[in-house]
């Protein structure tokens, strides 16, 4: 058996992360034949095959899938290794970066930076707005170091992050202020199944909003999508429709809007932080996760004396 070159190593686990050759070079800008030729040469490092044919695509092999057992432990011990260097280089001094979803950012991204102004001066905090899937991915290439997610969005199983739970972020009807059930006493999904409904084009407020209103009964005719809560607001303010809106959107701060907490059934998402496994360990990570639990304690509460 030769020297096991990581490079080569790293293209194996990308290949069974993302399950094909050609997913592989586009991810990582190489030609299928150049990533296959690094495979074959890793195969002839080891002294076993990696791949088989399977139909018109290739599988590993038990020797594949044996030696990523140990890549696995391999590659996380590096990264600690490269963490704690960091931080005997550094000091408290670093850079850490955050990838947070769009209504995060207001919520929970700001006010830990304003936090960590204080308590972590010499600690820079670099935001990134991205959806979770994306963020995720950029977890794992390294191009990012903490995520505030959403769990629908992940695999709760999925053994390549640590996950930290922050807030349950509930989800609110939204009315124009002078809709006639805006003023109601009590108000139920299935009270608004005439209405036209706005209503994202996908993801997982999209999935929340078909999944209430199919287990209050109907189906939502959805008038408009829109993506962006600047623009679902508008929409309602201007009278063209209803919506279900995080509490983080801040849907109760516009004007013009009437937001009301459906009873029976009050939607909600979980937000989460999510590390690559093994990096919550990492010194300069865990000033930053606390500022963020801490800012997501306050938000909670504020949501139960709303």
């Amino acid at each position: 058996m030769g020297q096991i070159d990581l490079r080569r190593l790293r293209l194996l686990r990308e290949l069974r992360d993302r399950g094909t050759v050609t997913a592989v070079g586009a991810a990582l800008h190489m030609t299928s034949s150049a990533v296959s030729q690094q495979l074959a040469l890793l195969a002839k490092d080891v002294g076993a095959p990696l791949l088989e044919p399977h139909g018109r695509r290739v599988r590993l092999t038990d020797a594949a899938w044996l030696l990523l057992r140990h890549a696995d432990r391999l590659f996380a011990q590096l990264e600690l290794a490269q963490t704690e260097l960091d931080a005997y280089v550094t000091g408290a001094a670093a850079t850490v970066r955050l990838d947070c979803f769009a209504t995060a950012v207001a919520t929970l991204a700001v006010p830990a930076m304003r936090r960590l102004r204080t308590e972590a001066p010499r600690l820079t905090l670099r935001v990134r707005e991205a959806d979770t899937e994306e963020a995720l991915d950029r977890l794992l290439r390294d191009e990012t170091d903490v995520v505030v997610g959403l769990d629908g969005e992940v695999r709760a199983d999925d053994a390549r992050f640590t996950r930290t739970p922050l807030v349950v972020d509930p989800l609110d009807v939204v009315l124009p202020a002078g809709h006639p059930r805006a003023s109601a006493p009590e108000l139920c999904l299935a009270d608004l199944a005439e209405e036209e409904w706005i209503v994202p084009p996908a993801g997982l407020c999209r999935d929340i909003t078909l999944r209430e209103c199919a287990a209050a009964g109907f189906t939502p005719r959805t008038a408009h999508t829109a993506d962006s809560y600047v623009s679902v607001f508008a929409l309602v303010r201007a009278g063209h429709g209803v919506a279900l809106a995080p509490r983080t959107a801040g849907g109760g701060r516009e004007p013009g809007l009437a937001v009301r907490v459906p009873q029976a059934q009050q939607p909600a998402r979980q937000v989460s932080v999510f590390l690559r496994q093994t990096a919550d360990r990492a010194p300069q990570l865990q000033p930053v996760v606390e500022a963020l639990r801490r800012t997501a304690a306050e938000l909670e509460q504020s949501f139960s004396s709303a």
